[in-house]
């Protein structure tokens, strides 16, 4: 059996602040929201096949930085869609702690959304690289000067090599693990 990802569930204080946030600059679009027991729900989507990718619930007791999750991560096509976030992400002064960090197998823009949970948006590189290790990228040089320097920043790096051939090597790894060989 292999899980896939469904959606993440948000517990916040400032529920409008949160779904203007979402849908206004991430792109999310409200699918659903109503009451239950005197608590306020809202289920957001990007996706037509998935009712919601991330779904809130005004019960946030604390206030301050989200502690019991790092960062939830939402994957874009293409390198160009990272950089387009990141100019939308500076322009927002709810956005806070804007990073953007390359691990070599992505290109990623860390930040802090109003109620101060982590976020990444990342894609991903043409490469394989061993984890963790990272370092910062300029989102505002030409997307092939960026592909460029990563390369060749990370070209040295412990598994470094195509993409592909790191998702071949792993297919038959869970292959054989299927069948019950190591």
């Amino acid at each position: 059996m292999q899980l896939r990802w469904s959606h993440a569930f948000v517990h916040v204080t400032d529920m409008e602040a949160m779904v203007d946030f979402y849908t206004n600059v991430l792109g999310f679009e409200v699918t659903d929201r109503g009451d239950v027991g005197g608590n306020e729900f809202v289920f957001l989507s990007q996706v037509e096949t998935d009712h919601h990718q991330l779904g809130f619930s005004a019960t946030r007791e604390q206030s301050g930085r989200s502690n019991n999750v790092a960062h939830f991560a939402f994957r874009v096509d293409d390198l160009d869609s990272v950089k387009t976030m990141h100019q939308v992400l500076t322009k927002d002064d709810r956005v806070t702690n804007i990073m953007p960090i390359t691990h070599g197998n992505a290109w990623s823009v860390y930040f802090n959304d109003p109620e101060d949970n982590g976020i990444e948006i990342f894609c991903d590189t043409p490469w394989h690289v061993a984890q963790p290790q990272g370092g910062p990228w300029d989102p505002t040089m030409a997307t092939d000067d960026i592909v460029n320097a990563t390369q060749t920043a990370f070209e040295g790096a412990s598994e470094f090599g195509p993409i592909n051939d790191y998702y071949e090597e792993r297919s038959s790894h869970l292959t054989r693990r299927e069948g019950g060989q190591t």
